[in-house]
Formats: structure tokens, sequence, C-alpha cells
């Protein structure tokens, strides 16, 4: 093997441990050799995604800032940086990457699926972030699963509450016949069952006399 591509080489098991161990101290160095940040790992996970996963903030702020990084790449799993900063209650990382003009709306799962589904008090503020760069509320998964659905089993009752204010349309069904409904009765969640049920009934014409 030549020195360069020993080099490269080193260069390259440098990035990743960087990465896992959320030390951004051998970037700049990596940065001034060339290195090209978008490699992805050997499992083909992009390195500001799999930053996001390990929870390596430091490395992801590192990362956000290069001007070349394709803040878009996916993983096998179809999951960019976008959709794991929201399920992981990350706001300031989402605010950044929606100002990289990091992708709100793509085909199958998107960030809305996943920032519904967030368990902590971030959840909403993301939601709001995301429909403001007009994430589309009514996005089908691969088997026709909405955010609604996602939130409705998932995530905050306040999520919920917000998409439908929102426009969500509660009466839609997935590839297995389920409503949101039906997603809240399976997590045994009866309180937000109530808020969507109220919901479709405001929804439906009322009688005249």
């Amino acid at each position: 093997m030549s020195s360069w591509a020993q080099a490269q080489s080193g260069s390259y098991e440098d990035f990743f441990i960087a990465i896992t161990r959320d030390n951004t101290g051998p970037l700049p160095g990596l940065q001034a050799r060339g290195f090209d940040f978008n490699s992805p790992d050997p499992a083909l996970q992009p390195p500001l995604v799999l930053a996001i996963r390990k929870e390596s903030w430091r490395v992801a702020d590192f990362l956000l800032g290069v001007p070349a990084l394709q803040v878009d790449a996916r993983n096998p799993a179809g999951e960019n940086a976008l959709m794991l900063a929201a399920i992981k209650g990350q706001v300031a990382l989402v605010q950044r990457l929606l100002a990289r003009q990091a992708q709100v709306n793509k085909p199958g799962w998107t960030p809305l699926h996943y920032a519904v589904s967030h368990v902590g008090p971030e959840a909403q503020a993301i939601v709001r972030l995301l429909m403001e760069q007009h994430a589309y509320i009514d996005a089908a998964s691969p088997n026709g699963t909405t955010p609604l659905m996602m939130a409705a089993r998932y995530g905050q009752a306040d999520v919920v509450q917000l998409l439908l204010e929102e426009g969500a349309d509660p009466a839609l069904r997935n590839d297995q016949g389920m409503d949101a409904i039906d997603f809240a009765r399976r997590a045994d969640r009866p309180d937000i069952v109530e808020a969507i049920a109220a919901a479709v009934r405001s929804r439906q014409p009322k009688g005249q006399w």
C-alpha cells in the first residue's frame, strides 16, 4: 500500500473513532488534508447520521459547519439527519439542519413521522418547525401510516392536538385498515382516543331542520 493510501486509510479510521468518541479534535486536521466528510462508514451510515445516532453532538455541530456536507444523505434504512435529530428532540440541531435546507418532505417515512414520535417536551416545538417548512401533515409511510397515527400511539397528547388543529385527517387508514383511533387504542391511551373522536365528530356535517 502506498504512503498516500495508508494516510487515507488512517484518516478514515480516525474520522469514525472521532465520531464514536464525540471528539472534534482530529476534525480540523482531517479537513485541512482534504478528507471527505461525506464518506459513509462500513455499514453505509453517513457521518452526520451516525453522529446523531450516537448522540455525538459536538461532532454533529462541527459537521454542519462543513459547506460541502451532504445534509440529506440517508442510511440503508432511509433515515436522514433531520429525521434522527427530530426523534431525539434536538431543537437547535433541527433548526440548523433546516437552515442548511435539509429535506423536510420525502417518500416513505418523513421527519414529521419521527418528530411526533418523540416522547419529550421538545416534540411540539420540532413539529411546529417542520410544519413552518411545509411538512406534509398526512404523509404516508410505506405501509400508509400517517404522523397522526404515530403520535396517537407513541407521542405526546399536545402533539396529537396540534396535528388535529393543523388539519391532519383522522379518518385516514393504513394498509392494515387502522386509523389513528385504532393506534391510540392499541397503546391504551383513552384520552387520545377521545381527542381524536372529538375531532372526527366536529368534522361531521351538522343536521339542518
